[in-house]
């Protein structure tokens, strides 16, 4: 048995059911799970190692509910960088046709430890390519060197250019090979107990690039092996023209036809969503991983999270592609997301003088929809909050920085409010995956040079 003994946190955010915040907190670890939490004088005294965060604040760890980590190696492409979504991925698509299963693993490396360094603890990837033999199989072996939690979705697509799709037929595999890799990855990765480092999750890309056939299939083989569903969206309005002029729907509409509704799926962007439609998101118990920062860069629009917030529906936060975010940032993503929902209040008319005037997210709702929002979307009960029983995953900030002074009238809040940092530890199953600020179980160095070398190649 393995214990950690973490004390003295300036405040520790629990996340529970009753937000509770605890002043000199601290937390009570046993082989990865959390044993006790409260204030440090009500722990025990002694364990193999003790963590003292005097000045720190500690928090749950991030969930990032939304990703691609191979697009570490197109960042800031300049031919890339003023698109939209469709002109975006018509430039992408052969320079990632081009990719090797060793930039798949060290992208991954690249991606988990920006990751980790911004206090995530839980990360979902969508790959959605396997070109020159790459496999998930990749993704899944670099991960477990960095050492986050991974729901590795195995991605696809099947409908090229020359079906009416937006891929070329270069980047799209046959709907056969496709299912019976599903299925292989299944039976030899996931894991669903309580404390699982993999999980798999089936996720057909988006409807301009896999065909209805997939998208059906897909649902079924995951019903069947109980794994969740995961696709792009309601992106943007190009997505919805497509989706009215190809199949006859609405997005939403169309994956109601397919049986992509339930308490099992979760749609990343969800943009372009009217009211019934966040309705039916309610009462099927779909989730929505939102992507502030990508929705921006893209310039695909804004996602009525503050609607779907009151409805009820599941909302996790989503750092999204680095070639469309070009950053891996979970702390910036829910600033982000706090401060693109007051715009949108704004726009809406938002005024705290207005009566019945659309409400602003403040930066607690923030971090709840990074936490426990990200943990329902994924389907876990056992992360995003920090109770007796559940993981061990956490992450702490020292509040004694320049960018803090004359913020500590609320800590929790500044972390939000104030520029994005670097955490200075994470911990993921009671293992300290970043301490001081730099990356523990990886050459931070190395990796750099690695992946730039990678990159360069990548283009050339």
């Amino acid at each position: 048995m393995t214990t950690l003994l973490v004390r003295n946190a300036a405040v520790l955010v629990t996340m529970d059911d009753h937000r509770r915040e605890i002043p000199d907190g601290g937390l009570f670890i046993s082989d990865g799970f959390i044993q006790n939490v409260g204030s440090s004088s009500e722990l025990p005294n002694s364990a193999d190692r003790v963590l003292d965060l005097s000045g720190y604040v500690l928090l749950p760890g991030l969930v990032n509910t939304h990703h691609h980590f191979y697009q570490t190696l197109t960042r800031a492409v300049p031919a890339a960088q003023n698109a939209n979504l469709f002109y975006w991925l018509k430039t992408l698509y052969p320079i990632w046709a081009r990719m090797r299963p060793e930039d798949i693993r060290i992208s991954t490396r690249t991606a988990l430890a920006e990751l980790a360094l911004s206090g995530c603890t839980t990360a979902s990837d969508h790959l959605y390519l396997f070109p020159n033999s790459s496999r998930l199989d990749d993704e899944i072996q670099s991960a477990a060197q960095i050492g986050l939690r991974l729901h590795a979705s195995r991605g696809s697509m099947s409908l090229g250019e020359s079906k009416g799709g937006l891929p070329p037929d270069s980047v799209v595999e046959d709907e056969e090979t496709i299912l019976k890799e599903s299925q292989r990855l299944i039976e030899t990765y996931h894991d669903p107990e309580p404390g699982s480092m993999v999980q798999i999750v089936l996720a057909p890309c988006s409807p301009f690039s896999v065909t209805p056939e997939l998208m059906v299939q897909s649902a079924e083989l995951a019903r069947e092996y109980g794994v969740r569903l995961h696709t792009h969206l309601a992106e943007t309005k190009d997505e919805e023209e497509f989706c009215q002029q190809k199949f006859g729907y609405r997005p939403v509409a169309y994956m109601e036809t397919l049986n992509w509704t339930g308490e099992d799926v979760w749609f990343a962007h969800s943009v372009y969503v009217n009211e019934n439609e966040i309705e039916l998101y309610k009462q099927t118990g779909c989730g929505v991983a939102h992507c502030p920062s990508s929705n921006m860069r893209l310039a695909s629009g804004t996602a009525p999270v503050m609607n779907m917030l009151r409805k009820g529906v599941r909302v996790g936060l989503g750092v999204d592609g680095s070639a469309s975010n070009d950053g891996s940032h979970m702390l910036e993503e829910v600033r982000q997301a706090m401060l693109l929902a007051r715009l949108d209040a704004g726009l809406k008319g938002a005024s705290l003088s207005i009566k019945n005037a659309p409400p602003l997210m403040t930066a607690r709702q923030a971090l709840e929809i990074a936490t426990r929002g990200g943990a329902a979307v994924l389907g876990r009960s056992d992360i995003g909050s920090l109770e007796a029983g559940k993981c061990a995953d956490f992450f702490a900030v020292n509040l004694n920085r320049l960018g803090y002074a004359g913020g500590l009238h609320d800590p929790v809040a500044a972390l939000v409010f104030c520029a994005p940092v670097i955490a200075d530890y994470t911990v993921v199953a009671g293992k300290i995956i970043v301490e001081g600020s730099r990356l523990k179980t990886w050459d931070q160095d190395l990796l750099i040079e690695e992946h730039n070398k990678a990159a360069a190649a990548l283009l050339s």
